[in-house]
Formats: C-alpha cells, sequence, structure tokens
C-alpha cells in the first residue's frame, strides 16, 4: 500500500461532519489527545481502528486509506449520473448512478470514460415492430470481442452480456433518446445517442 491514514484526511472529514476532535474521539472509543496526534501528524491509527474511524466518518475503509473519497449531497440515485466500472481481471461490470470507489479482485476500479463510437465498432440500428436489432461490426474471437452493450434512458439502465465467439447481435425495447454503450475488451467503452 502507497499510503496510510493521513491526519489531514481524518481532520477534513472530521470538521465536515462538525464534529469536535472530543466527540469523534467519543465515537470510536481513544481520547481527543489521540485525534489531536492523528491530525498533527504525530501518529497514526491503529488498524484496528480504521473500520470505526471509517464509520464515525461515514465513507468506506478504502476511502479513508486511500484519502479518495466522494461526497454525495445528493443522495437521490439518478441514471443520467450513470457510471460503468469493469474489472481487467475477472469482467465484472459495475454500473453505479453516480460516482463510487469501487474495487474488485483487490484493485480500485476506474470510472470508465465512453467516447463516441468510432468505425471500427460500427452500428446497425433497425427498428422491427416495437424493437430496435441493434447489430455490431466487430469480431467475437477469443482475443478481441464485444463483452457487454448497455442502454440508459431517464429511469432505466439495462447491461446485455455478450460473449467471445458468440453473437454479436441483441434486441432491445424501441425508445427514443436513449444512450446505447458499447465495450470492447481490447478498446475500452463506447457511446451512441439514439434519437
Amino acid at each position: 500500500m502507497n499510503n496510510y491514514v493521513t491526519g489531514k484526511v481524518i481532520k477534513e472529514l472530521r470538521e465536515k461532519k462538525n464534529l469536535t476532535q472530543l466527540e469523534l474521539a467519543n465515537i470510536i472509543g481513544v481520547s481527543d489527545k489521540t485525534i489531536s496526534k492523528w491530525e498533527t501528524s504525530k501518529g497514526f491509527p491503529d488498524i484496528a481502528l480504521i473500520e470505526p474511524l471509517a464509520k464515525a466518518l461515514n465513507i468506506s475503509v478504502i476511502e479513508l486509506m486511500s484519502g479518495d473519497y466522494v461526497i454525495n449531497n445528493n443522495k437521490s440515485s439518478n441514471i443520467e449520473k450513470s457510471v460503468i466500472y469493469v474489472c481487467p481481471i475477472c469482467g465484472n461490470i459495475i454500473h453505479s448512478m453516480g460516482k463510487a470507489v469501487i474495487t474488485c479482485c483487490g484493485i480500485t476500479l476506474p470510472e470508465l470514460d465512453a467516447e463516441e463510437v468510432d468505425d471500427a465498432h460500427n452500428i446497425s440500428i433497425e427498428k422491427i415492430e416495437d424493437e430496435f436489432v441493434i447489430k455490431i461490426n466487430h469480431e467475437m474471437t477469443k482475443k478481441h470481442y464485444i463483452s457487454f452493450v448497455a442502454y440508459s434512458k431517464h429511469n432505466k439502465f439495462e447491461i446485455i452480456k455478450l460473449y467471445a465467439e458468440g453473437g454479436n447481435e441483441i434486441r432491445i425495447p424501441a425508445l427514443n433518446n436513449i444512450t446505447l454503450y458499447i465495450y470492447c475488451n481490447k478498446h475500452g467503452l463506447m457511446k451512441k445517442i439514439i434519437h
């Protein structure tokens, strides 16, 4: 691990929660002098106190340890703030309705940034009755394939898993104004707006 809990992070989070050093100390069962030592970098919390400290500060242990924490003042979910994470080790796909600290297989996953669909990942869309038939002009070999397709619209987000050596055609409801995502195992996340 490259870093440990810093006093700056503890102080900043404590102040955001409007806690005094004594109040935080009482919550986790230490003295206020101990909190002061941590915040002035004259000491570090014992590993046994990391989980209670994170809970008292209302963040995850990973956020506390990394110093990279997410403060979400808007507690309501919002599909339009969708974020997708993919584990490069196991292929796990995680959807979040806002930024989060996500770990899988022992690593912290970066938020994927969707680029516009390029010519190498050509998508054809045909409307048949009440469905869109989406065909992705892309090889589906074990080394290079489309891992998943997803779409979102105001109150809905759906992921359709595809597999190497499988088909590259999906059907989704024919909805207006949706964002279509495709994930290539070599080129990452791409998107296309369908009006």
